[in-house]
């Protein structure tokens, strides 16, 4: 270490690269701060680090190739909404600074300034989530020694309440659409807690109704004016459901109507072999699904939930009546049985109620009979 022009100089060797000798100088107003550079290189180089001369690379460069690098492994809806949240978002936060400088407290200052614009907690973690992923890329290519994102504090998000129907509100709503031919879809939502996409993207091969089984094999994915089926969202997703008894002979008759519908349509009439369609043989879009649930429960008299909020409901009347969480997670296709039991943590306080009484009755019954 040396003095040079009135400033502290230091320099790490990084060894050949490309035929030639590759030299890092670090400069600084103190021999103090000088050091603390050399330390934090060094330490870098004896963990692998071979980009410390390539500090130029800034973030807003990084994510670019990252976004575009990671297309071939995501879902298109999902890579649309991360690649969103880069151009919108992280790019304009963060873009400017160097990859190799950024820490966590700009992270920090980032999410913070995000909140303060109005977004909401539930974006700030995702922005959050997109920028550790991508950081866990640059770690692998030893870009960077730290994920600053990960280490950053997480956005608190409160969990919102879980919405349903009462059994009285779904057996009222059933009844008031009993004549619409989306009556089938309704049903297996409520009775069976698929997801949206699922439901969708259901086929009649996916049907055995002399079995009374229904298999999720895929769902079905939008985006912009375009569909695809895609795979399911995990492999716990991938599953057989056992049909309530009353559910097939409705099945049964939304095929036959469907094949109606299909004769009167002609040559407008899309055959894409889904259970579920709009008057053309189309497959439904989630968005006009949604909004025609909210009006088909507002002429019932009931509250306006989205369409979603019949899994919800579906999945409340297992727990309340009784079924064991294990077998709640299998139908509604959870990959972990914590999020089962997360997600509907205020039906299992109600349960744990039930329970509390069904010990007392069983091992203090004489007790009782006795004051009575």
């Amino acid at each position: 270490m040396q003095r040079a022009d009135g400033r502290w100089m230091a320099s790490v060797d990084l060894g050949w690269q490309d035929g030639k000798r590759r030299r890092k100088a670090y400069y600084g107003a103190t021999r103090a701060a000088v050091a603390a550079k050399l330390t934090k290189s060094l330490r870098a180089v004896q963990q692998g680090a071979t980009s410390l001369g390539d500090e130029r690379q800034t973030i807003k460069q990084f994510l670019e190739r990252w976004i575009v690098s990671v297309q071939p492994s995501l879902r298109a809806k999902t890579h649309h909404s991360y690649a969103q949240l880069v151009r919108l978002h992280l790019v304009p936060g963060l873009g400017h600074l160097r990859l190799v400088r950024l820490q966590p407290e700009d992270v920090d200052a980032f999410l913070d300034q995000k909140r303060e614009a109005g977004l909401s907690p539930r974006t700030c973690q995702y922005l959050r989530s997109v920028l550790r992923v991508a950081l866990n890329r640059a770690i692998k290519r030893k870009l960077v020694t730290q994920n600053a994102a990960a280490l950053a504090d997480a956005p608190r998000v409160v969990r919102a309440e879980v919405q349903s129907l009462t059994p009285d509100q779904a057996r009222t709503f059933l009844a008031a659409i009993a004549d619409h031919h989306l009556y089938g879809l309704i049903v297996v939502a409520v009775s069976c807690g698929l997801r949206e996409g699922e439901l969708l993207g259901l086929q009649w091969p996916d049907l055995d109704l002399d079995r009374g089984v229904l298999r999720v094999r895929h769902a079905l994915e939008r985006l912009g004016k375009g569909w695809r089926l895609i795979e399911p969202k995990s492999e716990g997703s991938r599953r057989t459901i056992r049909l309530p008894a009353p559910v097939v002979p409705i099945l049964r008759a939304h095929r036959v109507a469907q094949l109606e519908r299909r004769l009167a349509a002609g040559a407008r009439w899309r055959d894409h072999g889904f259970v579920f369609t709009t008057r053309d043989g189309q497959p439904l879009d989630g968005c006009r699904l949604n909004r025609q649930t909210k009006a088909q429960l507002k002429a019932a008299g009931l509250p306006q939930l989205k369409f979603h909020s019949l899994r919800h409901s579906c999945a409340t009347f297992l727990l309340v009546q009784g079924v064991a969480p294990r077998v709640v997670m299998d139908i509604l296709g959870h990959s972990q049985i914590s999020l089962t039991m997360d997600t509907y943590s205020h039906v299992i306080e109600q349960l744990q109620d039930g329970a509390a009484q069904e010990m007392s009755t069983l091992l203090w019954a004489d007790q009782k009979k006795g004051v009575s």
